[in-house]
């Protein structure tokens, strides 16, 4: 059976782990909130409504595609590319392919940073892995101007943050609503984990400050894992409604 993503790629081991997907959950809700095209988001309501709701249907798509068979997982992308579509109809214009490649290039960054983060470096070699996977998503949802190559994203990416954030009302709004349904501890954690993952620019554009509190606690944390209680930990920094899901969160 082929799969889409193989089953020893380093993608897998990245999106099978809970912690992971909410350091890059912590990053992506960081820049997220200042694209240029954010307004997308409040045209449908869902993120600024529902920032958790919206981080698990996001980690559902990602797993149908990332463990899927392959023809399974082109269903998945082809799914995401007829909800945009039926978004771009309401709203009688187009998602602008930038914006669309603003979010690949997100995945690809977040995926590799929140898993530095916390586990190892990764290889040159396992980083062409997560640029492949996400960059063959772009090309099944017909995307423009997607780079060929690693080193090519690389250049695009940095162009991308000086070109296509900026802090706006939106930006101030979203982090309202961050607070309003994590409550102020777990909205103060999300801060601290976002500024272990985001880039420079995204931090300037927030003021985050570069030093986090969880840094010193990191060691620990990886010797909870090892302990296997780690569970305790993520229970605490999500709300007990989404005990459930918070369990789905591993499947490695």
């Amino acid at each position: 059976m082929k799969f889409f993503v193989e089953k020893d790629s380093v993608v897998r081991e990245i999106w099978g782990k809970g912690d992971t997907i909410l350091f890059i959950f912590a990053g992506a809700s960081a820049e997220f909130a200042l694209n240029k095209a954010v307004d997308w988001l409040y045209y449908t309501g869902r993120l600024p409504a529902d920032p958790l709701g919206r981080l698990f249907s996001t980690v559902d798509y990602a797993r149908q595609i990332v463990f899927a068979e392959n023809e399974a997982a082109l269903r998945a992308i082809d799914k995401i590319t007829a909800i945009h579509t039926a978004v771009e109809k309401q709203r009688g214009a187009l998602i602008p392919d930038w914006a669309y490649r603003d979010v690949l290039f997100m995945l690809i960054y977040y995926s590799i940073r929140s898993y530095e983060v916390l586990e190892r470096n990764l290889s040159e070699a396992e980083k062409n892995e997560v640029f492949d996977v996400f960059n063959r998503v772009g090309k099944r949802m017909n995307l423009e101007g997607l780079p060929t190559t690693y080193q090519e994203w690389m250049k695009m990416r940095e162009e991308h943050l000086h070109n296509d954030l900026a802090k706006s009302e939106f930006t101030k709004d979203l982090y309202k609503q961050y607070r309003k349904h994590l409550g102020l501890v777990r909205y103060k954690l999300l801060l601290e984990g976002q500024k272990l993952v985001v880039p420079q620019k995204v931090d300037e554009l927030l003021g985050l400050g570069r030093f986090s509190l969880l840094t010193p606690v990191l060691g620990f944390y990886k010797l909870l894992r090892i302990l296997r209680l780690d569970w305790f930990l993520k229970s605490a920094i999500l709300p007990a409604a989404y005990k459930q899901e918070i369990k789905e969160l591993d499947v490695v």
